[in-house]
């Protein structure tokens, strides 16, 4: 194909996964509509993935960095050489249904307020259950994944999400020159809330699409759920997340939630052994903020603010009731 004419441009961040960047890579030849460009942006691999990929997916374009950026600076560098109209982010360690990249254009085809689309990841060693359906956030201060550990037939129906999970989510490039890219301080976790956030502010939407399925590994990059870099990390940028994208006014509004649900945080992880790394972070998180650039508040946008503010306290009733 030629790649003038792609509609979409996938772009794939690797660290050091030629572990599974054989089976992502496949899984992509497979699909029913062959209109998109793959780009690999390789984040300083020391482990020969990138020259794998080389000799055996040659059409594959690759762009590589010199060190490990993170998440968002090379999504960032993806989204920037793109020429599409639309920007698929894939995590090297997933394996993509046939109808994976069908189904998000036909999805993000439907409005042009659409800004996201996310797709039904399924748990990739037990197929039966959900990884993500889309992620919430809540006025406790938490970001979470729809429907995780449940059913594959449990969210079968599309919808609205708070935003979607950039390890399987298809963009409308354009977008970005108004809202802005990923935030490369947040290095990685929780940037596909923070952009898909201010999206929302600026008045567009995420949705979910049910028929887009992807399997996924999960903890790729950082080797499990639960360790001592993901901990710091997530409760460093969950802080900053505040602060970015809320006025000052709606941040007291929300203040006895953040600090009951930071309290819960800070107790379980306590139990789970990482309480001090989860400390640590919240400490780091109130630093990043003195480093970071708040959204400017827009009276524009004022009824955004009061849509998202009901979403946020009525996503505090979806979490506990899971």
């Amino acid at each position: 194909m030629d790649k003038n004419m792609a509609q979409v441009t996938i772009i794939i961040p690797n660290y050091n996964g030629i572990k599974y960047l054989g089976v992502c890579l496949d899984s992509l030849e497979r699909q029913t509509v062959k209109d998109f460009r793959v780009l690999l942006v390789d984040n300083g691999s020391t482990d020969g993935s990138v020259e794998e990929v080389k000799k055996a997916y040659p059409k594959v374009d690759i762009f590589s960095l010199d060190k490990n950026y993170g998440f968002c600076r090379a999504v960032n560098e993806g989204i920037r050489l793109s020429k599409t109209a639309y920007v698929l982010l894939l995590n090297n360690d997933v394996e993509a249904d046939s109808r994976f990249v069908e189904e998000l254009l036909k999805a993000i085809k439907k409005d042009d307020k659409i800004f996201s689309v996310a797709s039904k990841m399924l748990q990739y060693d037990d197929r039966e259950k959900i990884d993500g359906a889309g992620d919430l956030y809540c006025a406790l201060g938490w970001a979470f994944a729809l429907g995780k550990g449940r059913k594959k037939d449990v969210y079968g129906k599309d919808g609205k999400v708070f935003s979607a999970c950039a390890g399987a989510a298809i963009y409308r490039r354009e977008v970005f020159e108004v809202i802005g890219y990923f935030d490369e301080l947040h290095f990685a976790y929780l940037e596909d809330v923070d952009v898909g956030y201010r999206a929302k502010i600026m008045g567009y939407e995420n949705v979910y699409a049910s028929k887009a399925i992807v399997y996924h590994v999960g903890s790729g990059f950082s080797g499990s759920r639960y360790n001592s870099f993901k901990v710091r990390l997530a409760s460093r940028n969950s802080v900053y997340l505040i602060y970015k994208n809320m006025p000052a006014l709606q941040i007291l509004l929300n203040l006895p939630l953040f600090l009951a649900g930071f309290g819960i945080k800070t107790l379980f992880f306590i139990i789970k052994g990482y309480g001090r790394e989860y400390l640590s972070g919240i400490k780091r998180g109130y630093l990043l903020c003195t480093e970071g650039k708040k959204l400017e508040y827009s009276p524009s946008n004022f009824r955004n603010y009061v849509k998202i503010q009901w979403e946020l306290w009525w996503n505090v009733i979806r979490r506990i009731i899971g």
